[in-house]
């Protein structure tokens, strides 16, 4: 054999320099460098994207609820609504337990938060006296000073179609109606007086069969009153005076069961929450039935205000003519609540949630304060100032107009 020449021994010993090193090491390290960054920069953007869908989301969410409920304001009784109606003192009880508990009027305490100034709080005049609309605003009447939507409305079979009540049969706890066809057991009613005026009583009561065979024969007239909704008396007037009238209704509004009643509260709580408030109370079981907790409910997260302005139509043919503020003197809660007339015209909102996202960026991205309702004159544009350290968030304002479906079917003379 022959032995490995020196060239061959230099060729198979041969390595990387030390400069080979160093310039593989910096390429190397550029090259990370350049990756990490991409990965970051992509990864800021992901969280950014994410952070504005889920608000998307949750606005639309929140935007379809109140739509929702709006486009049903005053069902069970927006067509009987000049006939004593609108305007109506409320008056509920509640049997929580084996005890009756008046819930509206609420006079003895405040709504609970973010609610507790509407109509002026616990001790105001107006306290708790809320009054029969299919759709009020109260300007600036929750925490942040957004405005609280108080919707009133049911769904139930007969609904929009009222009793007259002839008189009461045997006692007060019945009902003697013209006639009690498409009624059923947890019923649950509005009894007014048809008076054509607004300054009276207005009682939520329920229907309690106990012998259903009597209840269901052919020409049952008696209309058995009770259960978990019994109302005895309102303000100033009880559940007999009205019935032994003869010009009371009794206006089908939805079924206990089926829990279709839309009483509500809509507001913004201190957490950036939209919640809903029955004021009725339907929900809740053992300890927490019938409990302001109960009745609380959280509708949507990141909301920071709510605004919202009625579409008002003047001239009585179905378009709305103007936006009116609901501080406007003769449109703010306390006044509208006593003017029936006026609150047939409203026919519409236009309402205004303002979203945050949930990341806080490197950066301030949003101005110190956003205008809502901007195409609007002046008077009736809102605006909201954005702390120093909120502009980092990402907003929205989510502006919608609603059809007050109901209002719209309304007869004017």
């Amino acid at each position: 054999m022959n032995a490995p020449s020196k060239l061959d021994g230099r060729a198979t010993q041969r390595g990387l320099t030390l400069i080979e090193l160093l310039v593989a090491m910096v390429i190397g390290l550029v090259v990370v460098l350049a990756v990490t960054s991409a990965v970051t920069l992509g990864e800021a953007h992901k969280r950014s994207t994410t952070s504005t869908n889920d608000m998307n989301q949750s606005g639309s969410y929140a935007a379809y609820a109140i739509d929702r409920l709006l486009r049903s304001a005053g069902s069970g009784f927006a067509q009987t609504g000049m006939r004593g109606v609108f305007g109506c003192r409320l008056s509920a009880a509640r049997r929580i337990g084996s005890a009756a508990t008046t819930i509206l009027p609420r006079t003895a305490s405040a709504f609970p938060a973010p609610f507790d100034t509407l109509l002026g709080g616990a001790g105001a005049a107006n306290a708790g006296n809320l009054r029969v609309a299919p759709f009020l605003i109260a300007k600036g009447a929750t925490a942040g000073a957004s405005d609280t939507l108080v919707v009133m409305g049911g769904n139930a079979a007969a609904g929009d179609v009222p009793r007259r009540i002839r008189s009461g049969f045997p006692d007060n706890n019945n009902l003697r109606l013209d006639n009690t066809i498409g009624m059923a057991n947890g019923d649950i009613g509005l009894v007014s007086l048809d008076n054509g005026t607004f300054d009276s009583d207005c009682l939520i009561e329920q229907v309690d069969v106990t012998d259903a065979t009597a209840f269901a024969a052919a020409g049952n007239e008696v209309l058995p009153i009770g259960g978990r909704y019994f109302t005895s008396s309102g303000t100033t007037t009880s559940l007999a005076t009205l019935a032994a009238g003869g010009t009371a209704l009794f206006s089908p509004l939805g079924n206990v069961a089926a829990n279709n009643l839309q009483f509500q509260l809509i507001g913004v709580n201190a957490d950036r929450t939209l919640v809903a408030y029955d004021l009725l109370r339907a929900a809740g079981t053992g300890s927490d039935e019938g409990t302001d907790a109960s009745a609380m409910q959280a509708l949507a997260d990141g909301v920071v205000a709510l605004y919202a302005v009625y579409g008002v139509d003047t001239d009585s043919n179905g378009v709305v003519d103007s936006w009116i503020d609901p501080g406007a003197a003769d449109y703010a809660i306390g006044a509208l609540m006593l003017a029936p007339d006026r609150m047939r015209h409203i026919v519409a909102a236009r309402v205004a949630l303002v979203m945050r996202g949930s990341l806080y960026e490197k950066e301030p991205v949003t101005p110190a304060s956003l205008e809502v309702f901007s195409d609007l004159p002046s008077d009736r544009k809102r605006t909201l100032t954005i702390a120093a350290e909120d502009r980092n968030f990402r907003y929205r304002v989510i502006d919608t107009t609603i059809p007050l479906r109901n209002m719209l079917l309304l007869p004017f003379p």
